[in-house]
């Protein structure tokens, strides 16, 4: 997983500390020796504390990782630590402690499908908010997910949408992408279950039920058992899969699911600990 630059972290600080800290600067107690600890306020799957490490190191204090994103912790563990002026930390703290907060809210619901899920992979959509791509990623990752697609550059996922303008048969279709990006899977988005059948017989490797229910993504998947094809698609589950029900989709016969609720899971509650240094 990687971690956001420094660039990045360095311009989160100055929108937040643009012109200094005026409440820190007027009291006058910034030079004094402070500590202050990361804890988790409730059970969650961390994300970004390396971030949050080094947002406080910019700062100019020095600061120790104890969970690394991915981690599963309850109540009350420590995240991190952080040492240095009371400036220092206080400069840091909220940018750090929110981004924790935010990405661990992302990483605990994909998580959570994903346990749900029973080991059938849990792929999250591009749908993050525009501007937090690489952290959004790297809370899935955390949390056992996979990425879908970061954006239209490296996949073939032909929607509806784009169907609209092609005067040809699905076949033709298939056949022209395999022969235009020998590489790539051809992912096609279908709406209902005679739609599945049309792409299946035309060779896409793979069907993304959109907003199916489960019992729809069961009769797709007895179509497809059926149809005797050499080479049948895989079955993707999407739109409106959440923890509460992605079993059932597991159950009807999903090859694996692909969801964007993770990206709107409320944030996880971090407490932030300050302390006088000896």
């Amino acid at each position: 997983m990687n971690n956001l630059p420094d660039s990045e972290l360095l311009d989160l600080l100055h929108d937040d500390v643009p012109c200094g800290d005026l409440s820190t600067q007027s009291l006058g107690m910034g030079a004094q020796p402070a500590h202050l600890v990361f804890q988790a306020r409730q059970a969650m799957t961390v994300c970004a504390t390396e971030e949050a490490v080094r947002l406080f190191e910019l700062a100019g204090a020095s600061s120790r990782l104890v969970a690394g994103s991915g981690a599963a912790l309850l109540t009350g563990e420590t995240l991190l630590e952080a040492h240095g002026s009371a400036a220092a930390l206080h400069r840091a703290w909220k940018t750090a402690q929110t981004l924790v907060e935010w990405a661990s809210g992302i990483a605990s619901a994909t998580a959570a499908i994903v346990a749900s899920a029973g080991g059938v992979a849990v792929a999250c959509t591009r749908k993050n908010v525009p501007g937090t791509k690489l952290l959004s990623a790297k809370a899935v990752l955390a949390g056992g997910g996979v990425v879908h697609r970061l954006g239209l550059s490296e996949t073939l996922l032909v929607f509806h949408e784009h169907r609209l303008y092609l005067d040809e048969a699905p076949a033709h279709t298939v056949a022209r992408l395999r022969r235009s990006q020998p590489e790539k899977k051809i992912v096609v988005e279908v709406g209902n279950l005679d739609d599945a059948r049309l792409w299946a017989e035309a060779g896409a490797d793979v069907l993304q039920l959109e907003k199916f229910a489960p019992e729809a993504v069961s009769a797709c998947r007895q179509a497809v058992l059926l149809s005797a094809l050499q080479r049948p698609p895989l079955l993707a589950a999407a739109g409106g899969v959440r923890t509460d029900n992605a079993a059932a989709y597991v159950a009807a016969g999903a090859d694996f699911l692909v969801t964007s609720a993770p990206y709107t899971a409320p944030p996880r509650d971090v407490q932030v600990v300050f302390g006088k240094a000896p």
